[in-house]
């Protein structure tokens, strides 16, 4: 629930609530999660696993501010929206003895009672630029499905989250291009929504779903660098979805 010390100057709340983030960004061929590693000892027990960045609230912070302090440490990026989507509180969330002495050493704050946290998402384009070398590298890119088992109950946190990216995506599909790098190949954006709704896309079909999607313009530009015969390069227009979208 936290990847770096808290800073001493600021109190942690004490009611219990944390904020942890669902990080995702697309390669060009699978979806990925940024998570942390957990490595090193303490009092004996040793941790080699990952999980999801977060963190305790302070006091002098409210949720949404909690969840931009925790993107902005580990990426120093400070403008990137995020949606809360769901609190998660069972009260088998920190009855695990390993989570809670990782995380009172880490926090410096004694877990006594049950820890709730809310959790947001982020979806970013993987080649952006990312400050700290993501945390010392202590941060990673991991394709989603084979994270394996995470700290807390973060594996159950992430699972939903794909859920709610299915609910946004249909709800609001302009946020799927925040994945996508600026000019991208039909390929790509096909592969993205197979990755997302986890199923196989017909490439016919989905060249004629393009006709429903003027907001998708392509350039008179082709991929570099690839072995294969190059592919058009297209890139998302934000005034004519918004336009198409007010209608």
């Amino acid at each position: 629930m936290t990847h770096t010390e808290l800073s001493p100057a600021r109190r942690i709340s004490d009611n219990g609530i944390s904020v942890d983030c669902v990080i995702f960004g697309f390669d060009g061929e699978r979806l990925n999660v940024l998570l942390l590693r957990r490595t090193g000892e303490i009092g004996g027990i040793s941790f080699d696993d990952m999980k999801l960045p977060g963190s305790p609230i302070y006091q002098d912070e409210d949720l949404d501010e909690a969840a931009h302090r925790v993107l902005k440490e580990l990426t120093g990026l400070s403008n990137v929206y995020l949606s809360q989507f769901k609190a998660f509180g069972s009260k088998t969330r920190t009855e695990n003895p390993r989570d809670v002495i990782w995380l009172e050493k880490e926090s410096g704050i004694k877990v006594d009672r049950r820890m709730v946290t809310v959790a947001y998402i982020a979806l970013l384009k993987i080649g952006r630029s990312i400050s700290r070398e993501l945390n010392g590298s202590r941060a990673i890119w991991v394709p989603l499905g084979t994270e394996g088992s995470l700290a807390f109950d973060h594996n159950q946190i992430l699972t939903e989250s794909i859920s709610q990216i299915r609910r946004m995506v249909a709800l609001s599909p302009d946020c799927i291009f925040d994945l996508l790098p600026r000019k991208f190949t039909i390929s790509q954006l096909r592969k993205l929504y197979e990755t997302i709704l986890q199923e196989k896309i017909d490439a016919g079909n989905f060249y004629k779903k393009l006709s429903v999607m003027p907001y998708v313009v392509p350039l008179d530009e082709k991929e570099t660098g690839t072995p294969h015969r190059a592919a058009r390069l297209y890139r998302f227009d934000r005034v004519i979805y918004r336009k198409n979208h007010s209608e």
